[in-house]
């Protein structure tokens, strides 16, 4: 019987070691061969990404769909991967509105973000992190070039985003101490502990109380046992060495000018993140704020450039930018395409999203989002124009995400099925 080598083995010979890269023999286990490995060949990934100042749509989306669509000035630099992404036009999240405030939704598509009294629901990531996320050292990673966060937890709570690369880059790569990592084990322990404590108290009460509340008190249950699961992934991957990577830590940057350079690191990150099976969900939401970007031909704020009113200086030093952030979207493209995993390219095991909460930033409207999917096993090279009365909402192209992992879902948020046309290759 052929032995198959598991994706972490690793060379060792003194002080050195080093990760083997995927092998064909590998091809019978998981890329994450330690705590939660699946034991197949086939890993698939999410990756979402934000653009919070939106994209200027006339210079996105073809004037016709299908296959044979024109090349717009932003889906210029993506072409020579044609037939590894789709441009969507026509989608939005209903009742999901309130200008910058969509950000938000973006991921969750819950309602009226805007409002005093809004709470939000869980994120898409966050959904699947919840079934898939053990499968990992990190169960998914929330990432941001200097503004917020893209996910949210089960109860609506924001969970902090890592901005900085160079902590990023230590999280995922750098091992700690002996004593900062047996510390890091009995935090661990210490969550388990009160994971049983906690346990047993409510079935204490759960012995004195009525049916329905013993409903709600199984259901609290259930929570603490998935969250006890979780607990002891993190205390195995605790013992496990971390990936090595051929890569120097990073310096990060601090001059919110260099808009190339914040996200050019970024996305460095996330491949070498997805390249090593660190995490296989991500979000981002990229830069934007109203610094002067240092790009030739750009002398007004990103924000302000936003707002163009149509006024055509505005829109032409505004498409300087974006068409930058789609160069630099295509190069993180390139980068997974050539990069194999068995019998296919990270981008291919990688679902990718990217767009935006606003439609027309300018003037605050979320609706026609700019979208892009790309990656994931899906029949690409196409725009895919939906009419604004026949629109699907964005959660259907959420499902077919979920579903792309492997899981067994039909709805999420306001999205019932599958997004039509964006079928599975």
């Amino acid at each position: 019987m052929r032995s198959v080598l598991r994706r972490r083995t690793m060379l060792r010979g003194g002080a050195v070691s080093m990760a083997l890269p995927m092998l064909q023999s590998m091809s019978g286990s998981t890329a994450g061969a330690a705590p939660g490995e699946s034991g197949k060949g086939d890993v698939r990934r999410m990756l979402a990404i934000c653009a919070p100042l939106g994209i200027h749509t006339p210079y996105l989306f073809p004037s016709q769909s299908g296959t044979d669509y024109e090349v717009t000035p932003y889906l210029e630099p993506l072409q020579p991967l044609r037939d590894k992404f789709t441009v969507i036009s026509g989608l939005h999240h209903p009742d999901v509105d309130g200008g910058h405030s969509a950000e938000k939704s973006f991921l969750t598509g819950a309602a009226h973000p805007g409002q005093p009294n809004f709470q939000n629901t869980i994120s898409v990531d966050q959904f699947a992190a919840e079934q898939i996320g053990h499968q990992t050292r990190f169960a998914s990673l929330a990432l941001s070039a200097g503004r917020s966060s893209l996910s949210y937890t089960r109860s609506g709570v924001q969970i902090p985003a890592q901005s900085r690369p160079s902590q990023l880059f230590a999280k995922l790569f750098l091992a700690g101490t002996p004593a900062e990592q047996a510390d890091q084990i009995r935090r661990i322990e210490d969550g388990q502990s009160i994971m049983d404590l906690v346990r047993d108290q409510t079935r204490g009460v759960a012995r004195r109380v009525g049916r329905q509340d013993n409903q709600t008190l199984d259901q609290y249950l259930t929570s603490v046992r998935e969250l006890e699961q979780r607990l002891v992934s993190a205390a195995q991957w605790a013992t496990q060495p971390k990936p090595v990577v051929d890569r120097k830590p990073p310096t990060d940057i601090t001059d919110r000018a260099d808009f190339t350079g914040i996200m050019g690191l970024m996305f460095e990150m996330i491949f070498l993140a997805i390249q090593t099976d660190s995490t296989r969900l991500i979000t981002l939401i990229g830069a934007g704020g109203n610094e002067v970007v240092s790009l030739k031909g750009v002398d007004d704020g990103w924000h302000n450039l936003s707002h163009h009113g149509r006024n055509p200086e505005k829109i032409e030093m505004l498409a300087i930018i974006e068409r930058e952030e789609m160069r630099l979207f295509g190069e993180l493209l390139s980068k997974l395409e050539a990069v194999r995993e068995g019998e296919h390219s990270l981008l291919d095991q990688t679902a990718i999203l990217m767009g935006s909460n606003l439609g027309n930033a300018s003037s605050h409207n979320n609706t026609n989002l700019p979208i892009i999917a790309a990656g994931g096993h899906f029949r690409h090279g196409q725009h895919l124009r939906f009419e604004s009365e026949k629109s699907p909402p964005l959660g259907n192209l959420m499902v077919s995400y979920l579903q792309h992992l492997g899981l067994a879902v039909d709805q999420f948020s306001s999205g019932v099925g599958t997004l039509t046309g964006l079928q599975p290759s």
